[in-house]
Parts: structure tokens; sequence; C-alpha cells
């Protein structure tokens, strides 16, 4: 047991980042689903934000929705196992890393924990100004994620090559 506890505290960030993500983008599909119908659309602020509740049988942004997309769901587990598999075993991660790989693991199991269950994932965040394709708190989070890794990647402190 006590070596269990060990290897979650040695990237104790990476899974408060995933708890957090998880709860977040779960409460907020919660409430979208007890108080919209779907279809329906609140603008906060006309013709730029809406909270606009549909279903999306894709990936993020609606991405390959046309077809049918069974194995996202699988991606989904395979992806999270992996995350999971590496924070406990591998090595310890700096900071940015623990956030970005933990927001990555968030992410992927809230829309993963949706494709099992429902078959589709909700999604809410609606930017019309742009025109850009509804999204979730576990899309933002999968993106956060990505730029925590690249700033872990530019900032790594690795030697950097020496001309000659």
């Amino acid at each position: 047991m006590l070596i269990l506890k060990l290897r979650f505290q040695k990237n104790l960030l990476f899974w408060i980042a995933a708890i957090i993500s998880i709860l977040l983008d779960h409460l907020t599909k919660f409430w979208v689903v007890q108080n919209f119908q779907l279809g329906e659309s609140l603008a906060l602020w006309p013709g730029v934000f809406h909270f606009t509740y549909v279903t999306n049988t894709g990936a993020a942004f609606s991405l390959f929705s046309n077809g049918g997309v069974y194995w996202l769901r699988w991606l989904s587990l395979i992806v999270s196992l992996g995350l999971m598999a590496w924070a406990l075993f591998g090595p310890r991660f700096n900071k940015w890393e623990q956030l970005g790989y933990g927001l990555i693991l968030g992410g992927a199991l809230g829309n993963g924990i949706d494709r099992f269950v429902l078959g589709y994932v909700v999604d809410f965040i609606h930017f019309r100004l742009i025109d850009f394709p509804v999204f979730n708190v576990a899309d933002v989070s999968i993106n956060i994620g990505i730029v925590c890794l690249l700033i872990a990647t530019f900032f790594s402190g690795r030697p950097k090559c020496k001309s000659q």
C-alpha cells in the first residue's frame, strides 16, 4: 500500500489536474443537460459567445462526426490507461508536464466516459463570432494540456547543442 501511495505522490499534480478536469467537465455537462433542451442556445454575449446544447458522436470540435466512430471510445480508454500507467510507473514529471498530462487525461476520461455511457459527447461551449464548432470543458482541458506540454518542452532546461 505504501508503494502505491508513493507512486501517486510522485506526480501528485498530474492526479489533481485530472480529477479537477473530470469533475468540472461532468458538472458542467450535467448542468447543461438538466437546464437545456437539445439544440437550445443561451446567448451570454449575443453573436459572440453562447451555451448551445448539442451532442457529438465525433472527436473534439465535431471532427469525424459524420461516420461511425466507435473506435473513439477505445482510443480514449487506451490513451487514459497509458497516461495513468506512465504517471504511476514512469519518471517524475516536472510541474508543467504533470499539469499537461493530467489535463489531457482528465479531458480524455471526461469525453471517454460520455462515449461509453451515452454513445456521444455533450458539447455546449459555442463561439459564434468565428463560427467555431461547439465544444466542452474536456476539449478545453486537452488543449490547455497540450499548451502546458509545449511550455514544458521549451523550458525543460535540457542542454543546448554547442556550435562548433
